[in-house]
């Protein structure tokens, strides 16, 4: 155990929120996500006890978003419902991260299924986790954690 760590975060997860460098991708998908197919050639790790709004507080607890984009943050859109549409799931972490200030509304973008697919393919790693909501699937694009520049 290490002291001001989120118990959730394993030594292989935080293995690779540390390689992750500024840019990089991270998935957290629920239990039916295809990770071990999507996630060939990367890690895929293994939280099944735990919930998707759970593991994205864990992990955004140490990883900075990347302020350079407009859209850090994706969820995979839901199936049959008009764009714009959130399940309760996707509202909750949403909130979440508004709520501690990491990411505003505006820097959430739903992306559609196999959209979401194909960006999975290049992301650095996947985190499945126990949650049976389907679509609980999220994006997290690191940022950096950097002095000011010098002038």
């Amino acid at each position: 155990m290490l002291k001001g760590i989120d118990p959730l975060l394993s030594p292989e997860l935080l293995k690779v929120l540390a390689e992750m460098g500024h840019g990089d991708e991270i998935v957290i998908a629920d239990a039916n996500f295809t990770a071990t197919t999507l996630g060939r050639g990367k890690p895929v790790l293994h939280l099944p006890g735990a919930g998707v709004a759970r593991v994205s507080e864990a992990v955004l607890s140490l990883l900075p978003l990347d302020a350079g984009v407009a859209q850090p943050v994706v969820y995979m859109q839901v199936c049959d419902r008009p764009d714009g549409w959130r399940s309760a799931l996707q509202r909750d972490v949403l909130e979440r991260l508004r709520a501690r200030g990491w990411a505003a509304a505006a820097q959430c973008q739903g992306c559609e299924r196999f959209a979401f697919y194909d960006r999975v393919r290049s992301a650095y790693a996947i985190v499945q986790t126990g949650e049976l909501q389907p679509y609980a699937n999220f994006i997290f694009k690191k940022g950096v954690i950097a002095d000011a520049l010098a002038e």
